[in-house]
């Protein structure tokens, strides 16, 4: 159990080109995966991957900021579970990732428009 009270939160930001890496650091030195999401903030996308540390409770969320047109490395070939994840940002933002163990092509969900949140959404008329 963890004799803090108030868990630590940091948000560290790292270049794209190192997400991979960076994500299998934290997997070997004890933090276990806990969810991604996106964000369409500025012209850009915001992308953040949560880790968790259960041994303090601890949150580390690796933060990316990429322009719309620059290729993502999936994580999922040191982290598997993040392959929902990463098929949801594609999806719903319209985010390059690359690589996805299982690419769901477009079809984790059942919507009616093309890339909803992200920079070419198509408004429903």
């Amino acid at each position: 159990m963890a004799d803090k009270i108030n868990p630590e939160y940091e948000i560290e930001e790292i270049e794209v080109n190192s997400l991979v890496d960076r994500s299998k650091e934290l997997i070997d030195s004890g933090y276990r995966f806990s969810q991604a999401s996106a964000a369409y903030v500025d012209d850009k996308f915001e992308l953040s991957y949560s880790f968790s540390n259960y041994d303090n409770y601890g949150l580390l969320n690796l933060r990316v900021v990429i322009d719309t047109d620059t290729e993502v490395k999936s994580i999922t070939e040191v982290v598997p579970a993040a392959v929902f994840y990463e098929n949801e940002m594609h999806e719903l933002f319209g985010v390059k990732i690359v690589d996805i163990a299982i690419d769901y092509k477009d079809r984790l969900y059942r919507i009616k428009s093309e890339c909803p949140f992200g920079p070419d959404k198509k408004e429903e008329e």
